[in-house]
């Protein structure tokens, strides 16, 4: 019998260690022969660093990943959620593409600091242009365009750029081992019996939104 995909319920921001759970999950399936991956994706977005690197992971992986939009994909996680080969969305879901922004928190800043980082947001904002455009039919232009008039895309929006290959309320078969990463005050990941005797497994993660 073919084994089911892992399942991994992303509903978090993209930070470190939610980003670092979701790479430990996948190395962990693949050290025990998982082929493939459903990813659930809910997320208001966060690091453009941690989501830049875990798309570049998805991509290069051996295995099959499919994302899944199940609520509101934004920001850097559009970015995420292009990490899969194959990808959907619920009928009732957004996506958000907004520009890139840096936080100043009392820091002083010179001439030269202020152009270094100037700098790295336009790479940056370069950067995604060219991740959603290699997986849509926009071009880099055109997605940059949309990206800085802070585009919402409904799923049939979605789908006719190319970001969406379908649409699908069905999340994963019954009896999946689902893991679930979230983001919540909590000091260590929970582990629990699932009815159909699977494994479920919970990281939390502790942060602030980026």
């Amino acid at each position: 019998m073919p084994r089911k995909p892992t399942v991994i319920k992303f509903f978090a921001p993209v930070i470190d260690i939610t980003i670092n759970a979701l790479m430990s999950a996948i190395d962990k399936g693949m050290a025990q022969g998982v082929t493939e991956f459903i990813i659930l994706i809910s997320c208001p977005g966060g690091s453009v660093f941690h989501g830049l690197s875990a798309y570049n992971y998805l991509k290069g992986l051996p295995v099959s990943i499919t994302t899944h939009n199940f609520g509101s994909v934004d920001s850097i996680g559009v970015v995420l959620f292009c990490g899969g080969g194959k990808r959907l969305s619920v009928p009732q879901a957004r996506f958000l593409l907004h520009g890139v922004g840096a936080g100043f928190r009392n820091e002083r800043l010179e001439e030269s600091q202020l152009e270094e980082r100037l700098k790295g947001l336009k790479i940056d904002m370069e950067n995604i242009a060219k991740v959603i455009a290699a997986n849509t039919s926009k071009a880099v232009d055109g997605v940059t365009k949309a990206i800085l008039e802070r585009t919402t895309l409904n799923p049939e929006e979605a789908k006719a750029w190319g970001l969406v290959h379908d649409i699908k309320s069905e999340l994963f078969e019954i009896g999946s081992e689902v893991i679930s990463i979230q983001h919540q005050q909590q000091q260590r990941p929970q582990r629990w019996p699932s009815p159909n005797g699977h494994s479920n497994r919970s990281y939390s993660a502790i942060g602030h939104f980026v």
